[in-house]
């Protein structure tokens, strides 16, 4: 439970988060006038700041006790290794779990603090994201890490409305289009920034 209603509050976020940036495409007037509404509203920012940070904590301490649950139920493994009805973002959901944390990490010190970005700019976020992205192992690195985020939310998300009984069992497990859907307009979200940068965009 734990699990499944972090999950969706960082979901929501993530939802949020990736609208904000794609104000890109409009313009610097218009994602740095966002931004200075976000800085703006004080108190708010820090509230959902602290809610962020507590969900993502309470996240990674029930994902490390269910992984040793379930090692402890099932100490070996199954002789049969060929996946059935599991999906790859099933599959590597703690490896991307992993990346992701480090990734959130790296990204607060690029983009929120400033400490990794050679040119931050705090009330330059259209600025900042340009030069950022012009370096092409930054702009791999973010669109790496988004792919990793995209199979994380697609098995989260079904998981979580599963968890929670919003979602009645299917008959066809890989049936999730819900699910792919979010992931895959988050993916493409987050991951279309970086790569128009790159290729050149403000023209």
């Amino acid at each position: 439970m734990v699990m499944a209603v972090t999950g969706i509050i960082m979901i929501g976020f993530v939802v949020g988060h990736v609208l904000g940036n794609l104000l890109v495409f409009r313009g610097p007037e218009k994602l740095n006038s966002y931004a200075a509404f976000l800085r703006g509203t004080g108190g708010a920012l820090w509230l959902a700041r602290l809610v962020l940070l507590a969900s993502v904590i309470m996240h990674v301490v029930a994902a490390v006790q269910l992984t040793r649950l379930q090692r402890k139920a099932r100490p070996i493994g199954y002789d049969r290794q060929e996946p059935q009805v599991s999906t790859l973002a099933a599959r590597t959901i703690r490896w991307g779990g992993l990346l992701i944390f480090f990734f959130v990490i790296l990204h607060i010190l690029h983009f929120t603090t400033g400490t990794l970005h050679p040119t931050f700019n705090h009330t330059d976020v259209y600025a900042n994201m340009i030069s950022a992205f012009r370096v092409p192992w930054i702009a791999a690195l973010y669109v790496v890490a988004m792919a990793a985020l995209g199979l994380h939310l697609y098995h989260g998300m079904w998981s979580s409305v599963r968890t929670l009984g919003m979602n009645r069992a299917s008959r066809d497990p890989l049936k999730r289009r819900a699910a792919a859907l979010l992931a895959a307009v988050v993916w493409l979200g987050f991951t279309i920034i970086p790569v128009a940068i790159l290729a050149g965009f403000p023209s």
